[in-house]
Order: structure tokens, then sequence, then C-alpha cells
């Protein structure tokens, strides 16, 4: 089956609030925006159940409320959906290319706000358990399923106590298991007391998963394991969250972007990867803090970022492989002292036959992306251009009269 290809300037992959941010900035510049998303729009943020740390918002927000608002905010400026999958993203020197089942979408940049996935246990039987069979991530999605019965929570950051404290008010108990010593978790200190002091709260010390048990109908009991001591405690539990922190989803770009040892993408603090005219934003990236506010402050630099980028690449195929008359392009690196030197030689044919030629200097001292996009093969180097198609590529300069002669032939 050959695949259709479509064209934008901007494909966005994930529907996060970074996403959904980059989208609405490319989209508000009049850019052809595209976002791509696999699963649901909003990400990780719709499972959260009381947002309070989102400015503009004095009582807190439920999450998927407050993505709702995203969502519609974006799609204002007239950016296309697609709810699919990204299977592969490949590189040329004048395209990045973003490849789902049936379509290669073609792209002037891409940014990746791919977000993260709930990490599991490890724990025995734990895959008999998924999918609805007694083990979740989102405690808004399946808090009112569980009234009245009994809950238990894996983790003690932030996420964990403060989900767990909103299922108390329909679970008729949530057992917290948290590796720590009795006192110590990792949440934020203002969730720890209101946790420590709600009754239906019960925490069991220094424990990790061993296993999960249960029938065909569904989980039954976690079984707890404790650390120091080795003994195996049985809780019986209806729904077991797991809070204990993500995974990046970015094994698809592994070997095509720089990634840290977690496989979290490296960028810089324009959100640029080390692939021109690729981003990256949000919680697949390497970061301090993994917050909607942070992913909203990535998204908006890179949208900001990727109009700059898009410019610059519209004025090149406007000034290089589209003027009219003869092009002179000289690729040097300015950090050379003998390609600075011939840039001013270079220059003086220019002004001897600025009736014929026209000169365009490329600097691939921070970046060599236009450049390849000329066929170069070293610096410096004289590429004579007539309508974007390349007549001559001049490698030795040493000889000016040849230089000359090539431009006056």
């Amino acid at each position: 089956m050959e695949k259709k290809k479509e064209y934008y300037d901007v494909v966005v992959i994930g529907g996060g609030p970074a996403g959904m941010t980059a989208a609405l900035y490319s989209g508000r510049a009049r850019l052809k925006t595209l976002l791509i998303e696999k699963s649901l729009i909003g990400g990780m943020a719709t499972y959260t159940s009381e947002i309070e740390n989102y400015p503009g918002f004095v009582e807190p927000i439920d999450g998927i409320e407050l993505m709702k608002l995203f969502d519609k905010q974006f799609r204002r400026f007239g950016v296309d959906v697609k709810l699919t999958d990204v299977k592969s993203v490949a590189v040329s020197c004048s395209d990045r290319i973003v490849s789902t089942f049936r379509t290669d979408y073609y792209a002037k940049a891409v940014i990746i706000a791919t977000g993260n996935k709930p990490r599991l246990t490890g724990a025995q039987n734990e895959d008999q358990f998924l999918n609805d069979k007694g083990i979740s991530f989102c405690a808004t999605c399946d808090a009112a399923r569980n009234t009245g019965k009994k809950v238990m929570i894996i983790g003690s950051g932030d996420a964990a106590i403060e989900e767990g404290m909103f299922l108390t008010k329909f679970a008729s108990q949530v057992t917290v298991s948290v590796m720590h010593d009795e006192g110590i978790m990792d949440a934020n200190k203002v969730a720890q007391e209101k946790a420590l002091s709600n009754d239906k709260m019960k925490f069991v010390w220094n424990t990790v998963v061993n296993s999960f048990e249960g029938d065909e109908d569904g989980l039954q009991r976690v079984i707890l394991k404790n650390i120091k001591t080795g003994d195996l405690i049985p809780v019986e539990t209806d729904t077991c969250f797991l809070f204990i922190g993500y995974i990046p989803n970015t094994s698809v770009f592994k070997g095509l972007i720089n990634l840290n040892e977690r496989g979290y993408i490296l960028t810089n603090e324009s959100m640029e990867t080390n692939i021109p005219g690729v981003y990256a934003v949000g919680d697949c990236r390497e970061k301090i803090l993994r917050q909607v506010a942070t992913a909203v402050g990535d998204g908006s630099i890179a949208g900001f970022m990727v109009e700059k980028f898009i410019e610059e690449e519209n004025y090149i195929q406007k000034e290089i492989f589209e003027a009219e008359g003869l092009i002179m392009a000289y690729i040097y690196n300015a950090s050379e002292a003998l390609d600075r030197e011939y840039l001013v030689r270079v220059e003086e044919i220019q002004k001897k036959y600025s009736d014929k030629i026209k000169l365009r200097r490329i600097d691939i001292y921070k970046s060599d992306r236009i450049a390849c996009r000329l066929q170069f093969t070293k610096s410096p180097s004289l590429i004579i251009m007539e309508k974007g198609e390349i007549l001559k590529n001049i490698t030795d300069l040493s000889d000016i009269d040849a230089v000359i002669a090539a431009i006056t032939k």
C-alpha cells in the first residue's frame, strides 16, 4: 500500500498541554499546523481531579475541564488534528517526515510533545489485572466505581497523596503503601499534613508490592512486602492505584535525537533538540518540574522558536533556491582563518561581477543545515546556482582565476 503524502509547516506530536500550547502558537502565527495524538487530547493532565497551581484559577479546576479549554482555544486557529499513532520520524536536509500507518506528513519543523506513561511495579501477576481488572492509574476515572470500597495507593509523591485524598471522598478506606520509614513521604508538606490527618487514610510503611492476587473477575488483594523484615502483608483491595513515577514516551525517537539515560529528550532553553527543526516540550524532555504550568511554558517557547525557524527557511528558499539569475553561495566556517580570508576574496569577486551574480554567505559554524541542502562536502566551498540548480561546486579556491572563469563563462 502506497502511503499518502501531506505537507505542513509544523507537525506537533502529542496532544497534552505542551503540545496544544505549541499548536496554538504556531497556528496563531498562520503556519499550517497539524497536531497528532494517539489517544486522548489533554494527556496525563486529564487524570488529575483538582489542579490548584495553574495561574488564573482562584478555585481548583478539574484537569479534564482545563484541558477542554485548551482544546477549544488552539482549534480556533485552524490547527488540523489527527487521532493516530506515529510510527517513525525521519529527517533530511529539507524535510522532517512524520510517518503514521497510512500517511507520511512532511513538515518544515516538528515539535515532540509525547509526554510520559505511568511506571509499573513489576510485581507478580501485575499484567493479569491491567486494563480495568483492578489496577488503575487514574483516580478521577475510577473514583465513583469504588464508592464504599477499599482501595490502595502505591507511592508517596504529590500525585499519590493528592489522588489518595480525593479517593477518600468515595472509598471506605484508602491504604497507602510507602517504601520509606514512618512519617517520610515524597509529597509536598501541605499534602502530607492533610493526608496524615485524614481518618480514611491508612499508611503501611517500608513496603513495596510483592504480588497481586485475584481471579478472572478482577483484583482481590495486594500482597505487600516489608523491605526491612521481609514480612508479607496481604491487604484486601478492590482497586490498586499506581503512582510510582513515569516513563517518557520517546522510544520511537531513539537513534534520531539525543536522549538521557532515562529516555528523556535533551533540549536547550529554546526547546531545540540536537536536530535542527526538531523541538521537544513538556513531560517527555529532561527538566526539573513537570506540571501543566511548565508544559505551557515549554510549548509557548517552541511555538515561538518554530515561527522564527520557518521564517529563516522561507527566506533561504526565496533568496537561494528560487532567486532569479546566478547565485554564488559561499559556504564557510567563520571560526577558520583561511575561510575568512577566502570570504574577503570572494566578496571582491562579487563586487567586480555584481551585474552577473549575487552572493549569499552561508556560515556553518553553528549549523550546517543550509549547506546540507546545497550538497556541500567541505568548507570553504563556492557553489554556483541558477533557478535552484547547482551548476558548479568549487572546493578549491586557491586559484582565484579559475573561480572568475567559472562565473564569467
